[in-house]
């Protein structure tokens, strides 16, 4: 299976998620995520799905088109995000969850039926495209390869799919193994070029001098 439809699998369940009546009951109260209520954190979490379609955008002829940069690795990715050990209420935290909170401002219902929409749109789109295709992130100011890009998604979505469930009180969606698998993988190398390789080694297997943590991000 592709990372295209991986992807289109773990938002399909993304959507299923959104669209649970208890999330729509317990829209403005406060969530599982600090500072951020139940509308809010869907609303971030739809935002993954709509950053695709952005993604995937044809410019206009009539726009300047966004620059032809190679894609940048991975990882380098999360190395210049702004957010990665930002503090809670840094600007950066602030900004995303003033985006999610305003992502959602007209309701369940629409926030659903947008992020379907899209989803939909993207069914097709996905479709012709190569995993190698360089896409431009407005949102960064830089550019990854369509497979790169989707897995970062994928990884927000599983996270934030869980955060929402806790908020809830609905059971985490089950990944399939084909969402599961380049998520973890993604998260063990981001955890390894935080702590160490010994770190996660003796984490997975040396509970005896195991190191407290080894969170990823």
């Amino acid at each position: 299976m592709s990372l295209q439809d991986a992807y289109l699998g773990a938002a399909e369940r993304t959507l299923a998620l959104l669209e649970a009546p208890e999330v729509a009951a317990t829209w403005e109260q406060p969530s599982a995520l600090a500072k951020l209520t139940v509308g809010g954190l869907a609303g971030h979490l739809a935002y993954q799905i709509l950053s695709v379609s952005a993604a995937l955008q044809v410019p206009d002829s009539a726009q300047e088109p966004p620059p032809q940069d190679p894609p940048i690795p991975l990882l380098e990715h999360y190395t210049r995000a702004a957010w990665i050990d930002a503090p809670l209420d840094g600007e950066v935290n602030a900004g995303i969850r003033a985006k999610g909170e305003g992502v959602a401002a007209q309701g369940a219902a629409w926030l659903a039926k947008l992020a379907r929409t899209s989803f939909a749109e993207q069914q097709t789109r996905l479709a012709g495209c190569s995993g190698e295709q360089a896409v431009f992130l407005p949102q960064t100011g830089w550019s990854l390869r369509l497979d790169d890009f989707l897995v970062t998604r994928m990884l927000e979505l599983a996270v934030h799919m869980d955060d929402l469930a806790v908020s809830v009180g609905l059971a985490a969606p089950e990944l399939p193994q084909e969402v599961f698998d380049p998520v973890v993988a993604l998260l063990v190398r981001l955890a390894a070029r935080r702590h160490g390789q010994a770190a996660l080694l003796r984490a997975f297997t040396r509970v005896e001098r195991a190191p407290a943590t080894v969170n990823a991000i």
